[in-house]
This record gives structure tokens, C-alpha cells and sequence, in this order.
């Protein structure tokens, strides 16, 4: 599982290649700030999406955006 940062939410890659953006819009700030918090600390962030958020995400697709993929 890799993640990046933006500003207003964090984009995470799981195993499966697929890549999910989560934002303070979808499902939400207080969420988003959990999540990063998480991913910084290496721990808990897997468990964290599977008990909050699910499939309450912004979007998702196959490949990095091109702006972050640099």
C-alpha cells in the first residue's frame, strides 16, 4: 500500500494497483486527517479505511495522475 499527499486529501494505492482518492469533500476532513496521520505514522491506516470509510471515496482509477507521477 503507497499513498501520496495533496492538499486536501490523500490518493492511496493498494495492493491490487488500484488507486483511491479520498478528500476533505468525500468522505470528509476529520477522515482524511485520520487517514494521513496514519500513513505518516506506518501503521493502522488499512484497518482505519476498512472500519470508516469503505467505499466512501472521491474516486478512483488505474494510474497515478500524471501530475503526481512525476
Amino acid at each position: 500500500m503507497g499513498y501520496f499527499f495533496i492538499e486536501d486529501g490523500i490518493i492511496i494505492q493498494f495492493l491490487n494497483g488500484w488507486y483511491y482518492l479520498y478528500t476533505h469533500r468525500k468522505p470528509g476532513k476529520y477522515h482524511v486527517e485520520q487517514m494521513k496521520a496514519l500513513a505518516v505514522k506506518g501503521k493502522g491506516l488499512k484497518t482505519y479505511i476498512n472500519q470508516y470509510v469503505r467505499n466512501n471515496y472521491e474516486d478512483k482509477f488505474n494510474n497515478l495522475p500524471p501530475s503526481l507521477a512525476a
